[in-house]
């Protein structure tokens, strides 16, 4: 089979493209070489974050892999037969171990046999989806499409000091089924809650008053947890939307030299923004559905106006799959993405 070329500065320029292609490399049996890694971050090649989920999918896809090492800015991906299993993965440092999971769940989820992952590292990062996220909003949509999955977050890892550590036990199917999300459906419940490892009350206070004041959500919706189980200190600060046919989660995180009053606005206004768009599917949901839906029986959901993510996305599929994913504006706040069905 002829080796796919990638290019790493393709959109904004991230870690989402080595993971992603890494990913459609295992499910689909196409090698890769990715060139300009992570070219769009000030420090491009590899981190360890991203050598970790190169390593994890190496040890599941029985891949051969050159270019693996910290700081390298070209990587070339030979997959082998997807295994499933009990693995288990570790950072080593702060870094996302939700994004190490998301580079071999889809073939996890679409292999022979059950597995169970577990990975150490940094469970709640900025710039990454939260533990929360995975099990709460993306989980369960793809438990409607075929493949089961249950998720325990046994402590959360924080930045700078990770030691963050859960599990995922995997359920596979055949196929991805398909996925038709235009409507959110009545809304069921909602929910804020602010977490502080190691830190005082007072910031998840701070935080749940602005979520108050910008959603105008009363006191029966906002609960403050206090973790003593943790590496090093840490806040994050979710607003949940449970709806009849999706739920959807928002994120903030406490971070040094940012005010509680920031971030409690800031998840706020987000949260904000996705309810009076009244679509069902948020634009970091949207970006995290495309993959599994692409490469099974594709199917349409209606969203906020697609992230860089999700546009960068959409031109990785139509490397690897041929998929053109259609992506219409419907109104000033409405999108629609069609993904069609895997050839």
């Amino acid at each position: 089979m002829a080796i796919l070329e990638v290019d790493g500065s393709l959109g904004e320029g991230g870690g989402q493209i080595l993971r992603s292609s890494i990913a459609l490399s295992l499910v689909t049996g196409t090698p890769f070489r990715l060139v300009n890694v992570r070219a769009g971050r000030k420090r491009p090649g590899l981190m360890r974050q991203h050598l970790t989920a190169v390593q994890a999918a190496a040890e599941v896809g029985q891949a051969q892999v050159t270019g693996a090492e910290i700081g390298s800015l070209q990587l070339t991906f030979h997959p082998g037969t997807v295994r499933s299993g009990d693995y288990c993965f570790s950072v080593g440092t702060a870094g996302s171990a939700t994004l190490v999971l998301q580079t071999v769940f889809p073939a996890l989820a679409l292999a022979t046999g059950r597995s169970t992952v577990t990975v150490e590292g940094g469970t709640h990062n900025p710039m990454a989806p939260p533990f929360d996220f995975l099990a709460r909003a993306f989980l369960p949509l793809v438990d409607r499409m075929g493949p089961r999955s249950t998720a325990v977050l046994e402590r959360p890892g924080f930045y700078p000091a990770g030691g963050g550590r859960f599990h995922v036990a995997i359920e596979p199917a055949a196929v991805f089924g398909r996925l038709d999300l235009r409507e959110r459906g009545e809304i069921r419940a909602r929910r804020a809650t602010a977490v502080v490892a190691l830190l005082k009350r007072s910031i998840a206070e701070r935080e749940l008053a602005q979520v108050r004041e910008h959603l105008g959500w009363d006191d029966s919706t906002l609960r403050i947890e206090s973790v003593a189980k943790a590496v090093g200190p840490g806040n994050v600060v979710s607003v949940e939307v449970e709806s009849e046919h999706v739920t959807e989660l928002f994120s903030g995180f406490g971070e040094r030299g940012v005010s509680a009053e920031r971030v409690g606005s800031t998840v706020a206004r987000e949260a904000a923004d996705y309810l009076a768009a009244g679509v069902p599917v948020g634009p970091h949901l949207a970006d995290q559905l495309l993959l599994p839906m692409a490469l099974g029986a594709g199917g349409v959901f209606r969203t906020q106006e697609p992230s860089g993510h999700t546009c960068t996305h959409a031109e990785l599929l139509k490397s690897f799959l041929g998929s053109d994913v259609r992506i219409r504006k419907l109104s000033e706040l409405v999108w629609e993405i069609e993904v069609p069905a895997r050839a």
